[in-house]
């Protein structure tokens, strides 16, 4: 764990997947080869800790290469007991990843409950398959057994706790550094974007005035025609930019959300229908909050867009729009079935001028998560490649 904090870290997510892995496998045959040797006769060792970490947050990909290394290292150690353990630890290997989808989507404190839960019921296992073959067991053995049962739990739930702390510190991090960023883009919007506006108009109202000349030929009525157009594809971007600024008062509500999901629910139908998506939308909340008006409806537009487009190079598909209530939060769940992304994807989300799109600049995203940083919030996002994206928008009611 250390290791990987000091010099690994910051490396891409599946370049660290890899390094933990074999972190993980070395961990394991140290273990193995240089464990507790008892005076009664007994050798014990703490190699299924690791093994049950790297099986329970990894799956079966993940802990292949350890359950190869643990038969290859229980075979150089020798002894007696080599089939017995190989068994033993095929059954593990075939158990532990099973419950590995459910544990990874537990709330923490259940992750080390679960956690401590395996090692315990993996020593007991362990315990069992020894009785059988010893055949007789005495006083120390029970004695042994239960410190056995009680190291392991402890262990594990230590290893746990050390990581869910980790975990934790990394999204920590991660808030403050993308609050720290929407800070910065705010302040420059509010800064630079009502200076731009001006010499906009102005420019607007001249090219304007010149259109209507008696003395001005077509093809320059076509110049000024296509300088009126990319003004106003500027003023629009200046309106994006606006929008990452502080809410303003004269849109700011104390509401539950419905009108805004109804009006914005209508303004995109026309262009779901454009790409044969269908749009359900549910509302069953009764928490109210004061938000920015104009800035949650530009909000849910984007995610809506973003949905619908996901969709357009799978030939159509269904878009999922609920709001709700969880612990004092309104939740707004935005599903839809489009083409997903990877967790290298996901992990860019947000930041300005990343977009998974080719044409895409990245700033609604970055609006979206600005508007919920704002109001306190927290955005989730679930999405697997080729299967769809599922958005969970959490703003604490007032």
């Amino acid at each position: 764990m250390v290791i990987f904090l000091i010099f690994f870290e910051n490396r891409p997510f599946a370049y660290n997947k890899k390094i933990l892995v074999i972190l993980s496998t070395v961990a394991m045959c140290l273990c193995m080869l240089m464990p507790f040797r008892l005076e009664y006769g007994y050798t014990f060792d703490l190699r299924y800790i690791p093994f049950l970490l790297v099986a329970l947050f990894g799956g079966f990909r993940c802990s292949f290469p350890l359950y190869v290394a643990l038969i290859v290292c229980r075979l150089y150690v020798g002894g007696e007991g080599v089939l017995p353990a190989i068994l033993f630890a095929s059954s593990i290997f075939i158990a532990a990843p099973l419950y590995s989808r459910r544990f990874r989507g537990l709330a923490p404190k259940r992750r080390i409950a679960g956690a401590a839960a395996a090692a315990f019921v993996t020593m007991l296992w362990y315990l069992i398959t020894l009785i059988i073959v010893i055949e007789q067991v005495d006083g120390t053995f029970w004695l042994l057994a239960g410190h056995a049962l009680a190291t392991y739990t402890l262990f594990m739930t230590i290893a746990m706790m050390l990581i869910e702390k980790i975990i934790a510190n990394v999204h920590y991090r991660d808030r403050v550094l993308q609050s720290e960023r929407l800070n910065v883009v705010s302040e420059l919007a509010a800064s630079v974007s009502h200076e731009i506006r001006n010499p906009l108009t102005v420019t607007s109202g001249f090219l304007q005035l010149l259109s209507k000349s008696e003395t001005m030929t077509e093809k320059e009525r076509g110049y000024i025609k296509l300088s009126l157009e990319e003004l106003k594809r500027a003023e629009k971007i200046v309106s994006d930019y606006l929008s990452f600024a502080k809410p303003q008062s004269q849109n700011m509500v104390y509401a539950d959300l419905s009108e805004d999901l109804e009006y914005t629910t209508n303004i995109i139908l026309p262009y779901a229908m454009i790409y044969d998506v269908e749009v359900e939308s549910y509302y069953d909340n009764s928490l109210s909050t004061n938000y920015d008006q104009h800035q949650i409806q530009q909000c849910l537009i984007n995610l809506y867009k973003n949905a619908i487009e996901s969709m357009k190079e799978k030939g159509g598909g269904k878009l999922i729009i609920h709001i709700s209530e969880h612990k004092g939060s309104i939740v707004i769940r935005i599903e839809d079935t489009g083409v997903g992304m990877d967790k290298e994807e996901l992990s860019r989300l947000g930041k300005p001028y990343y977009s998974t799109k080719q044409e895409g600049t990245g700033l609604g995203m970055l609006m979206v998560y600005s508007t919920i940083n704002k109001l306190k919030g927290r955005i989730e996002v679930d999405s697997k490649k080729g299967q769809g994206t599922v958005f969970r928008l959490f703003i604490p009611a007032a």
